[in-house]
């Protein structure tokens, strides 16, 4: 009897990809030390890890089509309880779709995802764990003091047995924490590893598509903040999302990084309380610090992730560099950004900041890529450096350009009735925003401007 030959080949645990040999440095993602021989087996043919009877009926033989031959009628998708999950994925979740949910170890996944298979009263969800044991997530769902007949927990880490399961108890909804601990037996490597991850997310892609059953995928990240396994994961599913935020704080965010079916601009916001996680209607409030007096270098500008007008609180502190050369830092800003606008400052303004240390902060952990906060952070830096407040129910929502000028925002009557909802007295925007906007519709005093002194004249 012949032997069977094995073959092995050496791929990067921080990237993926394949080398038939080892080496010491990674060609595409220059990590040193990072290849692991791992051995490959084929499937075997005629062994699938999951069948339906579309699967081996007429799709098994698939020819093509032209677009006007193809049947096609809109899925409804699922809405679940949970308003800000809906709104990241689009207005609920597409039948058949995977979804992939990453984030740092103890930011809340696992307690995201029981949660949210807890209150699918109306649907029923399998719950896999690969990491934890029944107990375990029994003493979880008991805190969270939520009951639901229709979830279901299986502790397995073999996607044959969970197949196996899944065609007994036929769900509506699958849930995998994590895909990093299953294996499949067609491949002869530890789970985990690139091949692993790969095969089984493969097995789970054929069954999500084939059955309509949506599924989510926890995954682990590296230490650089990636999806840990191979970058051909994240081309796999339909739907790639970030849990994150900082573990010694109780705000979450969840936001999309990749959706086939919907926006990759929207952003849900959770509060980490004993009980569970609990869903931030208006993100507003918590973003924006309350304080007893008005305090210099505090401004709050409007800006917008997705379709969703918030609020954020922009901290400066601008003082004298008495080590050398002044430093330049920010927390949820771009840096570059900033020492962009500091030289409009000092060029167009007149104001010394170039001897200034300047520190730039966002309250509440948020990290804020929408120019609409320009005219804030020059507002809250100039506000520091003539150590003089800023009125705390004042709020900004204009850009700023290199020639010092204010440039006009996109969807500035929603950041308007959002600064209005809050309380604020007046707004500044650009002049260039006037244009088409009714006045009328609103309580709060608007002021339009077109050069950066105009504003500090009327401000200071």
């Amino acid at each position: 009897m012949a032997k069977t030959k094995v073959k092995t080949a050496f791929f990067c645990q921080n990237c993926g990809v394949e080398s038939p040999k080892w080496v010491g440095k990674c060609p595409s993602c220059g990590e040193w030390n990072t290849y692991v021989e791992e051995v490959i087996q084929k499937e075997e043919k005629g062994k699938v890890a999951w069948k339906t009877e579309s699967s081996r009926g007429e799709n098994s033989h698939s020819r093509p089509r032209t677009l006007e031959e193809i049947n096609y009628q809109e899925q409804k998708r699922i809405d679940f309880s949970d308003g800000e999950l809906s709104r990241v994925l689009g207005g609920g979740i597409v039948p058949g779709s995977l979804v992939l949910i990453g984030g740092e170890p103890g930011i809340g996944k696992s307690t995201l995802m029981l949660q949210i298979a807890l209150s699918l009263n109306a649907l029923k969800v399998l719950y896999v764990s690969g990491e934890e044991s029944e107990h375990q997530i029994k003493m979880r769902a008991e805190r969270m003091n939520v009951r639901s007949e229709n979830c279901f927990i299986l502790t397995e880490t073999s996607t044959q047995n969970i197949f196996k399961q899944i065609e007994l108890l036929k769900p509506e909804v699958l849930i995998i924490d994590s895909i990093q601990t299953l294996n499949t037996p067609y491949v002869e490597s530890a789970a985990g590893s690139v091949s692993q991850v790969r095969e089984c997310t493969a097995e789970l892609m054929k069954f999500a598509k084939e059955s309509a059953t949506p599924v989510f995928l926890i995954g682990h990240i590296t230490k650089d903040g990636s999806i840990a396994g191979p970058k051909v994961l994240e081309h796999m599913v339909d739907t790639v999302l970030q849990f994150e935020g900082d573990r010694h704080m109780a705000y979450r965010i969840l936001r999309t990084t990749k959706n086939r079916f919907g926006s990759t601009s929207e952003l849900g916001i959770y509060e980490m309380l004993n009980n569970g996680l609990r869903q931030v209607s208006n993100p507003s409030e918590i973003l924006i610090s309350q304080r007893d007096s008005e305090l210099n270098g505090i401004t709050i500008g409007a800006t917008l992730e997705g379709n969703r007008p918030l609020l954020v609180e922009i901290q400066s502190l601008v003082s004298i560099a008495t080590y050398g050369t002044p430093q330049r830092s920010s927390t949820g800003f771009d840096a570059k950004r900033l020492n962009m606008l500091l030289a409009v400052l000092e060029k167009r303004g007149g104001f010394r900041l170039g001897i200034q240390d300047v520190f730039l902060n966002v309250a509440g952990g948020l990290k804020v890529e929408d120019p609409a906060i320009d005219l804030a952070v020059c507002a809250s830096i100039v506000s520091s450096f003539e150590d003089r407040p800023i009125a705390d129910d004042v709020c900004f929502a204009a850009e700023v350009g290199l020639g010092g000028e204010i440039r006009a925002v996109n969807h500035i009557e929603k950041r308007i009735s959002e600064a209005e909802k809050l309380g604020f007295r007046e707004i500044y925007i650009s002049r260039y925003n006037k244009k088409g906007l009714d006045y009328s519709k609103f309580n709060i005093k608007i002021k339009a401007f077109g050069k950066l002194e105009e504003i500090f004249r009327e401000l200071l």
